[in-house]
């Protein structure tokens, strides 16, 4: 039997569309109590997330990232430049608009190990919203200075992902992962583990 947790890791995915139903606050809330539950270097919790529902703001928000990626995209060279072209992403993020709710994850500067702190929560509040029936994409605006300025926060801060959450409209099939024993290994680097057959562990 596979455990919950996986399964709503494995059905989790990266949305660009959003349906216009409005996404319950109580399952935002919710969201936000299962990340504030991660671990963090010395327990300073150094995450801060401002909820994000007015429709001017939004469109602040996702005008002051498109300023930056505008920049990225006529720098970007390489294999990054292929995978973008390959999969029709551009400068341009509507759904930073079109998503009923933006979360911005704050992060206090200062922590200690804040950014790997607060990405155990970013995983944390993900899970949450899967399990919620809510989609999501991780964005990490290029530049986050520009749609940090529109969120009035104190110094300080700093900006470390947008996260649009409504309900899917996306049907772009899940990006494909790694099997278990291409990425993981036992006692020493390339001793391979013992797995059943396509690549998943034995267990229960």
């Amino acid at each position: 039997m596979t455990g919950r947790i996986l399964k709503l890791a494995t059905s989790r995915k990266s949305v660009r569309k959003f349906s216009a139903k409005q996404a319950p606050m109580d399952d935002i809330l919710y969201a936000l109590d299962v990340a504030r539950q991660a671990p963090s270097g010395a327990n300073e919790q150094p995450w801060r997330f401002i909820i994000v529902t007015d429709p001017d703001l939004k469109k602040r928000i996702r005008d002051a990232s498109e300023r930056a990626e505008r920049v990225l995209y006529e720098n970007v060279k390489g294999d990054f430049r292929e995978w973008l072209l390959s999969h029709g992403l551009s400068n341009e993020k509507p759904f930073l608009e079109e998503a009923p709710i933006l979360v911005a994850v704050l992060m206090v500067a200062s922590a200690q190990y804040a950014r790997e702190s607060l990405w155990v929560a970013v995983g944390h509040f993900l899970l949450a919203l899967e399990e919620r029936g809510l989609s999501t994409i991780v964005y990490t605006p290029s530049n986050p200075n520009l749609p940090l300025a529109e969120l009035d926060s104190p110094q300080g801060f700093k900006l470390e992902v947008i996260l649009p959450v409504g309900y899917s409209d996306d049907d772009t099939p899940k990006e494909p992962k790694k099997d278990l024993d291409e990425i993981a290994f036992l006692n020493r680097w390339g001793e391979k583990l013992t797995l059943s057959e396509g690549g998943s562990a034995a267990y229960p």
